[in-house]
């Protein structure tokens, strides 16, 4: 009797043993599916809250108005291209030149319009955004330095506007131009260049004049010398494929500043042609300049290529020859206008 309570007893406490561990082995299935169900919920929640960024980015940044002419050629390359939003007035209209950004090597002529282009209209002003051939595309053509290609479209598109002045009703003596980064160091070379029109041309829009009434410019590269960038800002790596000037890394072409500097002072010709900082002269047009976030010459920035510190310099140098540049940044003193567009539309519906 006593050895088979015993027995009785072992295998009772065998069968507590295995039900306890089928428990524990089911709790765990439970902790784990629970667990899973956890981090599921939080990859939906993660993945709906940036799907609603996208909604809301997407929102931001509506389509631009209709033009009133689209792919309007202005040179013979797929490229060179503009689309025109016509003001309705009476008389001549002011016009904005819009050049858009992306490091002369991306980007498109609709970026931003949704903004401008009403903004524009509202007060009797009519706007033009180009296409213009990106570095690659230059260089492509044989363009030495590839940044000519850019700038150079720009010009001329800028000069086939006014040969379309009286069919689009427009003040050829009342033209700005506006851009971003890349589009924006553009407006300024243009704003500072000697004018390219050549009154002897066959060419009737080469005889046309590249000058502006002034330009209004966000996040500005003002010059494209890599020693005055690093002096500026010691972090600087921006600007050597403006002048073809790369280095290949696992089968694809990066910037090299390193070799923009060691290349310096063989390329000083073409810094000081595409450079705004070195083009400056008493006789320039008035610039407005726009920066996100305040200067910090002499040091490490988070975004080296659109740093106020471009503008400090630039808005220095133009006061020695006393060309009125409004610099914009947070925290900066005496402005007068806040934004780009209040800037612009001061400007150009200024009585003569």
């Amino acid at each position: 009797m006593i050895r088979m309570a015993r027995k009785v007893l072992l295998l009772l406490t065998a069968l507590l043993i295995l039900g306890s561990a089928q428990a524990d082995e089911s709790s765990n299935k439970k902790k784990v599916a629970s667990g899973k169900a956890r981090i599921q919920e939080a990859a939906e929640s993660k993945a709906d809250k940036q799907a609603k960024k996208k909604n809301v980015a997407k929102k931001a940044e509506p389509p631009a108005p209709a033009p009133t002419l689209d792919n309007v050629s202005y040179g013979p390359h797929p490229k060179q291209v503009l689309t025109f939003w016509k003001a309705e007035t009476e008389q001549p209209a002011p016009l904005l030149f819009f050049i858009h950004g992306g490091g002369w090597q991306a980007g498109n002529r609709m970026s931003g319009m949704a903004g401008y282009v009403p903004a524009m209209q509202k007060h009797g002003i009519s706007v033009v955004s180009i296409e213009y051939r990106f570095i690659e595309e230059a260089i492509a053509d044989g363009v030495e330095p590839p940044v000519k290609g850019c700038l150079h479209d720009a010009a001329r598109a800028l000069q086939f506007v006014r040969s379309k002045a009286a069919e689009w009703n427009i003040d050829k003596t009342r033209i700005a131009a506006a851009g971003g980064s890349a589009g924006a160091c553009s407006s300024l070379w243009l704003a500072f260049h000697d004018d390219l029109a050549d009154p002897k041309s066959d060419d009737p829009v080469a005889r046309e004049s590249s000058r502006l009434l002034c330009a209004a410019v966000t996040g500005a590269q003002t010059t494209l010398d890599p020693v005055q960038m690093k002096e500026w800002t010691p972090n600087s790596n921006y600007g050597s494929h403006a002048f073809g000037i790369f280095k290949e890394v696992d089968g694809k072409k990066q910037r090299d500043f390193d070799a923009f500097m060691a290349k310096r002072d063989s390329i000083m010709p073409w810094i000081q042609e595409y450079s705004p900082y070195a083009l400056v002269t008493a006789d320039d047009s008035p610039v407005y300049l726009y920066y996100g976030a305040p200067p910090a010459l002499g040091q490490v920035e988070k975004d080296p290529t659109h740093s106020a510190n471009f503008g400090v310099k630039l808005q220095e140098h133009l006061q020695t020859v006393k060309v009125p540049c409004e610099l914009v940044y947070p925290g900066a003193m005496d402005v007068s206008h806040k934004t780009v567009q209040e800037y612009l539309i001061a400007r150009l519906t200024a009585k003569p």
